[in-house]
């Protein structure tokens, strides 16, 4: 029996020698498909990881509390302009457990001046925990000190992009910049991040008394940023924070909150089931490809059949049994699409590597879409193949042996 499989393999292989031409025409639809399925799902995993690393970029494990309901309907006033949150707020919230680092932050566009040059950025009024909360860390120069933050000393700590675009290629420690009016020392330089989201060079950072008190003269704050060492802590923390916010701005039972809480992990899971979805959709779309490939293997084997149809006839004289012409011309089918996914997996990979090299968009190659890719490739050559093998294994040997 092996024998015959193996003979069937070797007359299967012959018959798509002999068409080179036609065998490739055949191969193609599941050559481009196989391709197509790597390729697209790889830019999707690429997207996927590029949005996750994007987000912990901006501080994992954390929760933001920021002034305003998010569950009232209409127009809102834009996030943390409200005046619901304190510098106590911070102070008591710092108090709770499981947390590893807690930061008041108050915020504002300001246009930066250095002798003939300006440059218009965000200024983040903050204490150092937030900076170890986002992950940022001084490549020049220092931090401030405590007696500096005390005093609301007018200095700053100033990201790549703003030293830039005031400096060029000159180092910015020790000079001076105007802002609103108000000169500044550059005290560090803070490392380059590049793009997550938004442009994370492009930022200045102030000790938080000097921009609350001397820059915005509010008293309130714009965002509470907490981190905790453990992710599976947020959710407690989170409802410890409710809970003694609640009490602190005497919200009755029922009452709607006048703060809101994201989650760094919730933000993350939700952005990966939408690229999970959209990677599965990219794929599915490439998989249609090879179902067009399948219709293509059926029509060639369909036409194979008619034109051996003799052959067909003197093999079942012979003593070829259903099931042995079955096998033929499923082998056959088979072969082709085995060929046909073999090249579009080499072909896919090729294209996911090269992607990165021509475009901005980054891929990550999984073993699932090529592995999965390529099987569904075998069984779509066994599933169209199955209809023109029956056919053949049909035949009447008298018919088949007249047939002109």
């Amino acid at each position: 029996m092996t024998n015959i499989y193996f003979e069937s393999i070797l007359m299967a292989w012959g018959s798509i020698v002999s068409n080179k031409m036609r065998s490739l025409l055949t191969m193609l639809g599941i050559i481009i498909g196989v391709a197509a399925v790597i390729a697209l799902m790889s830019i999707g995993y690429g997207v996927q990881d590029k949005i996750t690393s994007d987000i912990s970029s901006l501080g994992s494990n954390t929760i933001t509390i920021t002034p305003g309901t998010g569950h009232k309907p209409g127009v809102r006033p834009a996030a943390g302009s409200m005046q619901t949150l304190t510098y106590k707020d911070y102070l008591a919230i710092k108090n709770l457990p499981n947390i590893s680092y807690a930061a008041p932050l108050v915020n504002s566009s300001y246009l930066l001046v250095s002798g003939n040059k300006n440059w218009t950025t965000r200024i983040y009024g903050c204490t150092e925990d937030y900076a170890k909360i986002s992950s940022l860390s001084v490549q020049e120069g220092r931090f401030w000190t405590d007696k500096e933050y005390s005093s609301r000393a007018r200095i700053c700590i100033i990201g790549k992009t703003v030293a830039s675009g005031l400096f060029g290629d000159e180092s910015p420690l020790g000079q001076k910049i105007r802002i609103n009016g108000d000169p500044f020392t550059v005290i560090g330089l803070l490392e380059e991040k590049g793009y997550s989201f938004m442009d994370q060079d492009d930022r200045v950072l102030i000790p938080f008394t000097t921009v609350q008190e001397r820059m915005l003269h509010i008293t309130y704050v714009n965002n509470i940023v907490i981190t905790s060492d453990n992710a599976d802590d947020l959710s407690q923390i989170e409802s410890d924070v409710t809970s003694l916010l609640r009490t602190r701005h005497r919200i009755r039972t029922g009452k709607e909150d006048d703060f809101s809480i994201s989650n760094s992990q919730d933000l993350m899971a939700t952005m990966k089931s939408t690229t999970q979805t959209l990677t599965f959709f990219l794929g599915s779309i490439a998989a249609i490809s090879l179902l067009v490939g399948g219709i293509g293997i059926m029509n060639i084997m369909l036409v194979s059949v008619t034109e051996r149809t003799r052959e067909i006839g003197i093999r079942k004289a012979l003593g070829a049994t259903y099931t042995m012409i079955i096998v033929q011309f499923l082998i056959e089918s088979v072969t082709v699409s085995v060929a046909g996914g073999l090249i579009g997996v080499l072909l896919g990979i090729g294209a996911s590597k090269v992607i990165p090299m021509v475009t901005t968009l980054s891929t990550v190659l999984a073993v699932t879409p090529i592995f999965g890719s390529f099987i569904f490739s075998v069984l779509i050559g066994l599933v169209f193949g199955l209809y023109p093998a029956q056919k053949a294994a049909r035949l009447n040997p008298i018919d088949a042996l007249h047939y002109e």
